[in-house]
């Protein structure tokens, strides 16, 4: 009987979708750290898809109080992301990190349905966007990548 559970377990986790988004430690850190600021401990961080940016399409966050109707909401460790349901199309499976570095840092969205961005890692476009043509400057001076 153990042996069936087993294989039963084995295949729900085949077939489990993966979560919407992912938060790393660094990012997780962060979010607590300025809601903490800014005396919202309780909000959670709306992540959502605009368009515009030089790829096409941009990355947004804000702080909200509560999660619109329809939101996929993300809970982990007590940080809250707050996500539509046309945002989701083009985020579902990306992960947000926090770098902080000499040049410049903040949150950084790795995003497995963007085939390009900017260099500044803010616009992205994904297999079914339009697109800048291959070589052709995207206008921003921060560079496009594929």
């Amino acid at each position: 009987m153990a042996t069936a559970r087993l294989v039963e377990t084995k295949a729900q986790l085949e077939t489990a979708e993966p979560p919407a988004m992912t938060l790393s430690p660094a990012a997780e850190a962060k979010l607590r750290e300025l809601l903490h600021q800014r005396n919202i401990p309780n909000y959670g961080l709306r992540v959502f898809v605009a368009g515009g940016g030089c790829s096409g399409l941009q990355y947004g966050m804000a702080f909200e109080a509560q999660p619109r109707e329809f939101d996929t909401v993300v809970n982990q460790n007590g940080v809250q992301l707050f996500i539509d349901p046309t945002s989701l199309m083009y985020l579902r499976g990306a992960s947000i990190d926090f770098v902080d570095s000499l040049m410049g840092g903040g949150f950084k969205i790795d995003n497995p349905n963007a085939v390009s961005s900017c260099g500044c890692g803010h616009s992205f476009r994904t297999k079914d966007s339009a697109s800048t043509a291959e070589g052709e400057s995207c206008g921003s001076g921060c560079g496009c990548h594929s």
